[in-house]
């Protein structure tokens, strides 16, 4: 558009000029920015409100042409508002700018590639490595070769300091504080009490910060150990930076005041790497204007959805900048107080696709993953799916797949000229939803062609060749009769896949929320959105979708409806009383005060600023915190927390203390009063108009035909500018708008409103009849790549959303925070379907225990039973690790099983934790059950539970019952309501398609997952000549496992473990169904592209296991090493064997400590246990050197943060680091283990059960091998010179350690590839 083209009714008044009449909102975002300007023109027949909205959009990189995208969107604003030029080299004239508004991806962008400021961390001496540790997950437990971000800091400064917290939480005695009297406690923010063991020396702090700034580093972040609380250290550190001269300070204290050093570490180096960058950015940015930017209202948006001005502006903040502006945008416009319909946001770009919900309120959340980065500060709840227009097409392993890699901006998808692959893209323009001759000709060598529709052809004729030969290929082998399928249906196969894709956020959003997805509307937006709305909505059985007419540039609209918030939050460790109320109203009023004084000083008064009040409140015991709002009417904050803990996780803990732990208070100023969806009330008024014959309306562009379901149908295509408010048209049907294409499916209407057009969908079948949903007649047998990849995402939706509601409803540590569970969903024979990818060692394990229980419970299973089984015969791995089975019954039968399975912290035996490092027996190791109903027709059988873990271990010498029952219980009832929640998608999903066709796919998908191992190993045959694999190791105590694998021509392959040593006296036996896990695992991580992992993957495979060995023990046998320790040994071994990758740890490192039960002065107290899993060295592959301090293999468990961990138990966590050179060296090196030293603040037992102490991590291909572990007991000898007498533990120990002993567990480095 011409910006000098307008006429004088047009622009801005003459009398407007230099008036500050212009409003101007860009939302920079990584490829276009969007700029909006509004501005008052003379009222007309086009301008009615006296209003005028113009949008420019361009390149948010174009250094040919212009330095700065929004500086040159507001030039061209300007010129278009006033007619007048305003030329690229001279400062911009500000006197007709009333406020700018920006949201900008230049911190997430800096954040993703990694070029932020150089930046140093200032931490607790022994933590220097902590946040390349985390929380020691690996981010695909699939992926052998572990890609983890990069830390953002250049440099560690560890400072000799130290504080703990006073008391533990875990303490069954009143005082939870501890000593308050301690002559070097002191009171902290939060209200717990402090001890001060060590205080820095500061001309040493000095001397090391002075040599970082002198290497040239001028940012600085500092995080000490409970500085949420204690932060006077911190403070002395940023005085000491602030002296030398350092630009950029942030501390953490100040920053984020919340427990949790790892997230709170990573937020203020997120902060000290990112703001520097938006700093340079804005100084850039404001260097283009006159001398009035000083004075002008320049506000950004932060990642909660709140604007702030410039100068309070942080990289931290602005992480998620650019998507909180489009759900503000979409929550002001489609949203209604009085309808009170929630809405789902579905920004499709280009990339990837963003869901968020409102539903009157923006949804936050405290602690988000980010390009690596886990950081503390409050952000919209934004889920992201890497599904977006440039999404890449695959057809491997005969799925169709969208994603996850983009064909990005350059070359972009294949229609793009630039010799790109094909993408979601070329789908729509293929199947005629977006038009080449509607679309700019920018294209090309020259940027003036149009988009190439004959390439995409091309592209999509050898896909659909490709496709066809292998389907043939497969339906004959089936014995089914073959059709080819056209170009056409493929790629409307690839559309059907993403729309999927793109569903299952969503479904997390809702579903698994307790929220009914079906009564909400979705707000599209987004560049891709409109071709994608109106079929993801019918997935979804939502009814309902609106797109603003500014949807393509909804975020920098919302910028213009948002409000500036200033927020205040200060640390708590109160427990919830009526005592402890006032006390703690009292601080919100301190700081509500606060962020009115801010405000004002932003210009707003009393009567423009909104203020929201919060408590984060959690049970006691729990990780699991809730910002719970302030109720209305003097409500209960207890009550309140209650009510949303029972709609997030159904259930609430009567009788259990709620703790306080944060207090914060978020303030709003507006000019104007936000008025929230008028779009209903117009709908409700409208007159409407139906377009009964396209061609004669005045939008009326021509007919074209689109591909559909059903085959092409002439489709109308209007302009969205000439339509005029109260136009109807039904689908099916295109609408243009300047910079989107909405596609108006057969079945829906579209009406058009002032500022919305507003789909609705007609046919009340859509979405619910499988014909429709996947295209043509749908046959019970028939194998479709279509319908396959589609039932390949509802069938691991189904086990996620078990997994979710797991994790939401237990109560333990072990399973809501460690996350060591798993769900899965099997066919009626008891095969695995569909398994998270929660805990590996658990993967072929569950198939073994539900084939048991139908075989154990043969004719006598019925509907509302479930089933409790732990004993390794009955396909249990170790006993803590409970397996909950619930059958699904239709019509009197069982058609599926779903199943979960959950690490119990503690089932009875000879010690608190249930992993006797020296048990001999399996009675020594807790309870076990060969399988028992624990629900008999939907009623619950407790005094079966508790004969179970109560009586019976008890009846053994030395043993005990569960010490926590309480808790064991509690998490029962979770694996039970996840498995609820499993049966009723299972159900869902069949009244959708029927059951024949789901459990026809059932047995697709593992045929599928068979075709793919069997092509790896023919592949492996091929590579070694046919000759055998053969692979062996050694358990510390000797004992050897030794594998022997030959593979057959047609890919089948036969592992045979003769040779494995006999069965052991001691715990590291592992039973069959160890084995499997191990198999299925390894030989899915060679796999190189996705697979569904399912039963599939073991057909080609035959196990011989000879019995009475290390691997096939007797029923008596002790197995919980097994589990931890034996399994990892066995991966090793496979992978060698395959040569694969070189020997990782070898070991998960066990570590539990605990008190027993006890009575004193007759009061019973209870015990308590901890149990961890520890983090090694990964093993180096042919491609990649060895990740260090991560969990590798058959665990992927979290660890506690160090703060946490010392509020519940009365420890301190000294060093947790990682162990340098422990990786062996090669061509490519293997990963370092880790050092984690505790002690302990008073007399426990404490066990270690580890592996990796004799025979070290063995290297491949002449790469040598990574470093052995060793655990040392630290005894403290207070009447001796020597401050500690040290013991070497072995690998298998339990110790009494009394207050001020340590352990220190060093575990082992990863063996290298390749000779050097």
């Amino acid at each position: 558009m011409s910006s000098l083209a307008s006429t004088s009714n047009n622009l801005l008044p003459a009398s407007l000029h230099g008036k500050h009449a212009i409003c101007v909102c860009i939302d920079r975002g990584g490829t276009f920015s969007d700029c909006v300007g509004v501005f008052p023109v003379e009222p007309s027949a086009e301008f009615p409100s006296g209003e005028r909205t113009v949008v420019v959009k361009l390149l948010s990189e174009d250094p040919e042409h212009y330095p700065d995208a929004p500086r040159e969107g507001i030039r061209r604003i300007l010129e278009i508002a006033t007619g007048k030029r305003h030329p690229r080299s001279q400062p911009l004239d500000t006197s007709n700018i009333k406020f700018i508004r920006m949201g900008t991806t230049v911190a997430t962008n800096a954040l993703l590639e990694r070029k932020g400021e150089p930046c140093a961390l200032v931490i607790t001496r022994g933590f220097h490595d902590l946040l390349r540790i985390g929380n020691q997950t690996r981010p695909r437990i699939f992926d052998l070769s572990i890609a983890k971000p990069d830390v953002l800091y250049k440099e560690v400064v560890s400072v000799d300091e130290r504080v703990t917290l006073v008391g533990y939480t875990m303490n069954p005695r009143p005082d939870r504080t501890g000593d308050k009297h301690s002559e070097t406690a002191v009171l902290g923010k939060s209200g717990e009490y402090v001890d001060v063991l060590s205080v820095p020396d500061w001309d040493v702090v000095r001397c090391d910060l002075q040599k970082v700034y002198d290497s040239g580093i001028r940012s600085v972040a500092i995080c000490l150990m409970h500085s949420y609380t204690f932060t006077a250290h911190e403070e002395t550190v940023g005085r000491i930076a602030r002296d030398i001269g350092f630009t950029h300070i942030t501390l953490s204290s100040d920053l984020v005041p919340m427990i949790k050093i790892v997230p709170r570490a990573h937020s203020a180096t997120a902060d000290a790497y990112l703001t520097p960058v938006i700093r340079r950015y804005v100084d850039g940015f404001s260097s283009g204007f006159d001398g009035g930017i000083a004075d002008l209202r320049v506000d950004f948006m932060q990642s909660d959805g709140g604007l702030a001005p410039v100068d309070h502006f942080s990289g931290l903040r602005a992480i998620l900048s650019g998507p909180a502006a489009g759900v503000v945008g979409y929550a002001v416009t489609s949203y209604s107080m009085d309808e009170r319909v929630p809405v789902i946001g579905f920004d499709m770009g280009g990339t990837s696709t963003d869901v968020s919900r409102f539903d009157g309120r923006l949804e936050h959340v405290f602690e988000t993953t980010t390009a690596g980065v886990t950081v503390q500060a409050p952000q919209l709840d934004i889920n992201t799916v890497a599904a977006g227009g440039g999404s890449r097409l695959f057809f491997r392993n005969g799925l169709m797949a969208v994603g996850p890699e983009s064909a990005g901006a350059h070359p972009g998808p294949a229609c793009y000229r630039k010799g790109g692959p094909l993408a979601v893209t070329d789908a729509n323009l293929l199947l005629g939803r977006l038009r080449a001759e509607h679309f700019p000709n920018i294209f090309g060598d020259s940027e003036d062609q149009p988009l190439d529709l004959e390439k995409t052809r091309e592209l999509f004729a050898g896909l659909t060749e490709r496709i066809n030969v292998e389907m043939q290929s497969e339906r004959v082998s089936l014995g089914q009769a073959h059709c080819d399928k056209s170009i056409e249906q493929v790629a409307l196969g690839f559309l059907q896949v993403a729309n999927e894709a793109m569903c299952r956020p969503i479904r997390a959003l809702t579903e698994a929320r307790g929220h009914d997805v079906q009564r909400h509307a979705l707000a599209c937006f987004g560049g891709a959105g409109g071709q994608h709305a109106c079929a993801v909505a019918a997935n979804l059985g939502i009814r309902r979708v609106f797109v603003h007419r500014l949807a393509s540039v909804l975020s920098a609209h919302g910028l213009g409806l948002a409000e500036v918030v200033h927020e205040e939050q200060a640390p708590s460790a109160d427990v919830y009383s009526a005592n402890a109320l006032a006390s703690l109203l009292l601080r919100l009023d301190k700081l509500a005060a606060t962020c009115k004084e801010k405000l004002g000083e932003q210009g707003f008064g009393d009567s423009q600023i909104k203020i929201e009040r919060f408590f984060n409140m959690r049970y006691d015991g729990t990780d699991t915190a809730m910002m719970v709002p302030e109720p209305a009417n003097d409500g209960s904050f207890v009550s309140q927390f209650e009510a949303m803990h029972l709609q997030e996780f159904g259930f609430v803990h009567h009788g259990r203390d709620v703790v306080v732990d944060d207090l914060r208070v978020r303030a709003m100023g507006t000019l104007a009063e936000t008025e929230y969806g008028h779009v209903y009330a117009e709908l409700q008024n409208l007159a409407k108009r139906h377009i009964a014959v396209p061609g004669d309306h005045c939008a009326f562009v021509e007919h074209v035909p689109v591909y559909f379901q059903t085959g092409h149908q002439d489709t109308a295509i209007y302009r969205l500018d000439d339509l005029a408010s109260g136009d109807v048209i039904s689908g099916p049907s295109i609408v243009l708008d300047r910079n989107s294409t909405i596609l108006v499916e057969p079945g829906w209407t579209a009406t058009v409103t002032s500022d919305q057009l507003v789909l609705d969908r007609a046919d009340a079948s859509l979405g619910i009849a499988p014909s429709t949903k996947l295209g043509g007649q749908l046959s019970v047998t028939e194998l479709d790549p279509i319908q396959l990849s589609v039932f390949a995402h509802r069938f691991m939706s189904i086990a996620e959303q078990m997994g979710r509601t797991l994790e939401k409803t237990s109560v333990s540590t072990n399973i809501k925070e460690r996350l060591d569970f798993s769900c899965a969903l099997f066919d009626q024979l008891g095969n695995l379907v569909a398994n998270a990818p929660h805990i590996p060692v658990h993967l072929g394990s569950m198939s073994h225990a539900v084939k048991y229980q139908l075989e154990r419970f043969s004719g006598d299973l019925s509907e509302g039973d479930v089933i409790m089984a732990n004993h390794p015969q009955a396909g249990g791995s170790h006993l803590p690790d409970i397996t909950i089975i619930t059958p699904v019954f239709k019509d009197g039968r069982i058609i599926f099983f779903v199943a979960s399975r959950g690490h119990h912290a503690d089932i009875g035996g000879i010690l608190p934790g249930s992993m006797p490092p020296t048990s001999r027996e399996l009675y020594q190791e807790g309870a076990s059950t060969m399988g028992v109903k624990i629900v008999r027709k939907g009623k619950l059988q407790e005094s079966e539970i508790k004969r179970v873990l109560l009586d019976e271990p008890a009846r053994y010498p030395e043993c005990s019952g569960t010490r926590n029952y309480r808790d064991v219980l509690s998490d029962l009832k979770a694996q039970v309501a996840a498995n609820h929640r499993g049966i009723g998608l299972v159900h869902h999903l069949c009244a959708e398609y029927g059951l024949d066709v789901v459990q026809a796919y059932m047995s697709h998908i593992q045929r599928t997952a068979e075709a793919a191992v069997r092509s790896l190993l023919k592949e492996t045959r091929k590579g070694n000549g046919a000759a055998q694999l053969k692979g062996h190791d050694f358990m510390d105590d000797g004992s050897k496992i030794n594998l022997c694998v030959e593979i057959d021509e047609d890919g089948s392959a036969l592992f045979d473990f003769s040779g494995t040593s006999p069965e052991v006296y001691s715990n590291i036996n592992a039973p069959p169904s160890v084995t499997y896990s191990a198999i299925i695992y390894c030989l899915r991580c060679m796999v190189q592209n996705e697979l569904p992992l399912n039963q599939g993957c073991l057909a080609p495979v035959k196990v011989v296991i000879p019995k009475d060995t290390l691997l096939f023990p007797s029923a008596t046998a002790a197995v919980v090493g097994g589990n931890v320790l034996t399994s990892q040994r066995l991966c090793d071994v496979i992978l060698s064997a395959f040569g694969a990758a070189a020997a990782s740890q070898g070991c998960m490192n066990n570590l539990t400590f605990g008190v027993p039960s006890a009575e004193e002065d007759g009061k019973r107290y209870d015990g308590w246990g901890y149990y961890e899993t520890i983090a090694g060295g990964h093993g180096a592959g042919p491609t990649w050197n060895g990740q260090s301090g991560v969990h590798t293999h058959m665990t992927n468990t979290r660890i506690t943060d160090p703060e946490i961990f010392e509020r519940r138990y009365p420890v301190i966590l000294h060093q947790f680091s990682l162990r340098t050179d422990t990786g062996g060296n090669g061509a490519h090196r293997g990963g370092d283990g880790c050092i984690r030293e505790i002690e302990f603040l008073e007399a426990m037992s404490v066990s270690l059960l580890t592996e990796r102490r004799v025979f070290s991590p063995p290297g491949l291909e002449g790469g040598q091998n990574g470093a052995c572990g060793i655990n040392l007991w630290k005894r403290h000898m207070p009447d001796k010179k020597e401050e500690f007498h040290v013991l070497n533990l072995g690998g298998k120990n339990t110790v009494f350690a009394r207050p001020k002993d340590r352990i220190v567990v060093m575990t082992p480095g990863g063996g290298g590839y390749g000779h050097v």
